[in-house]
């Protein structure tokens, strides 16, 4: 529920209809803002009553802070509460430590600004918010009564005019319609005072109550970390479903295909060498296809890496590599499916710069966990140089690891060698 309904704003009000909701909201904050009002008045009341001196009413003074400020985690709820129940405002709730001791979040509640901006709020916006919800609900109620009363005035009026002592009906005319105008008058006025105390409470609590800027950009940042993981993991995930669909279907029928070819091609030999020409070239191209094809199913998503990890991955791309590579993996533990898909295709995009553009004879790959971190080392002696601005895809693999809040970096000074460090998170 926190997370629909984090972000919503108060839903534009128009009519008879936002008429009734803000007067609703200026009034439901009337018994929360009646507490902090009595609160505030109590000290005072018993100095006159009881004639306390400065010291006692110091000492109440502060017995009623302190009150409030062991009252506000419910007070600030419901002030929340109201707000969303009938703005469709949310203010999110400051963030808390779970599972940390009282005494220490007490400690820090003391010394958080979320503590003291929600005590200015209850100590003294709410108390006059509560005034003026009196004020809007007195304007209403007195528009109503002093309209009953006028029109009632006015319909005696109007009975004595027309009855045997019409001399009484002036006064009667009189009250009526200064009972009937003052009616008029309160009920004008109540809408324009409940739209002005809700927008009042509004930008209050929006600034007091909920979490502190910081606070607000770092529940900003959780979010969208959370949505790109999401994101990230779909991907993997519809990789990972394209790879299964091509090598159970299109290129298992390629398979087919190809040994059907190769059957006729090994078995047709009285056609005309026409026909055999045909034959031995489509049995080619379905090679050729064969081969295009399961070279695309493994830029997708290998089913290795799914299956056997990621050594045994790395280890396949090493031995297809054109150039000799020593290679070194030291992984405990698994890493996530979608932190081990980044390290493939990051070891993967190296090696292919490599066989393009370093000249180099020889690699080194070195993949080890370590304190919750996957760390890739890519070496090799080629001619170095090598600038991510030159599109030699570097700077993709830099955002491929920062995909999953990792980081690359490159180190390739002219003459070489070239040496990418690649650091990534083993839990997303």
């Amino acid at each position: 529920m926190a997370a629909e309904r984090r972000g919503r704003r108060p839903a534009p009000l128009r009519g008879a209809a936002a008429i009734a909701r803000e007067t609703t909201f200026a009034v439901a904050g009337l018994p929360v803002g009646l507490i902090a009002l009595a609160v505030l008045v109590a000290p005072w009341a018993n100095r006159y009553a009881m004639h306390l001196g400065k010291e006692e009413l110091l000492a109440l003074v502060v017995a009623s802070v302190a009150l409030v400020l062991l009252l506000r985690a419910p007070l600030t709820a419901m002030q929340r509460s109201r707000c969303w129940s009938l703005l469709g405002l949310d203010i999110p709730k400051a963030a808390a430590e779970p599972g940390a001791p009282w005494l220490y979040r007490a400690g820090r509640s003391l010394r958080s600004d979320v503590t003291w901006r929600q005590l200015a709020y209850h100590l003294a916006v709410s108390p006059v918010m509560a005034a003026l919800g009196l004020a809007t609900l007195a304007a209403w109620a007195g528009g109503a009564g002093f309209t009953a009363w006028g029109a009632q005035l006015a319909g005696r009026n109007a009975y004595r005019f027309v009855s045997s002592t019409p001399e009484h009906a002036s006064d009667f005319g009189k009250s009526g319609l200064f009972a009937l105008a003052a009616g008029l008058v309160m009920l004008v006025i109540a809408p324009f005072l409940a739209r002005a105390t809700t927008r009042l409470d509004l930008r209050a609590a929006s600034a007091l109550l909920g979490p502190s800027r910081s606070q607000e950009l770092e529940l900003r940042v959780e979010t969208l970390s959370e949505s790109r993981a999401g994101v990230v993991d779909a991907a993997d995930a519809e990789r990972r479903r394209i790879e299964r669909d091509l090598h159970d279907g299109a290129q298992q029928r390629l398979v087919s295909l190809a040994m059907n070819l190769g059957i006729a091609r090994e078995n047709l030999t009285d056609l005309p060498d026409d026909a055999r020409q045909v034959i031995i070239e489509a049995h080619e191209e379905a090679k050729e296809a064969l081969a295009e094809l399961r070279t695309l199913v493994r830029g997708l998503h290998p089913a290795v890496l799914e299956d056997r990890g990621l050594d045994a991955a790395l280890s396949g791309i090493a031995a297809r590599a054109p150039l000799p590579v020593r290679l070194s993996v030291e992984v405990s533990a698994r890493a996530a499916p979608t932190v081990e898909a980044v390290a493939y295709f990051v070891v993967s995009e190296c090696l292919a710069n490599i066989a393009r553009h370093s000249q180099a004879s020889a690699a080194e790959i070195d993949v080890r966990r370590d304190d919750g971190t996957l760390h890739i080392r890519v070496l090799d002696d080629g001619v170095g140089g090598a600038d991510p601005a030159r599109g030699t895809g570097l700077a993709s693999l830099a955002q491929r690891a920062a995909s999953v809040d990792g980081t690359l970096w490159l180190d390739s000074p002219p003459g070489g060698p070239t040496v990418v460090r690649v650091e990534l998170p083993c839990v997303l």
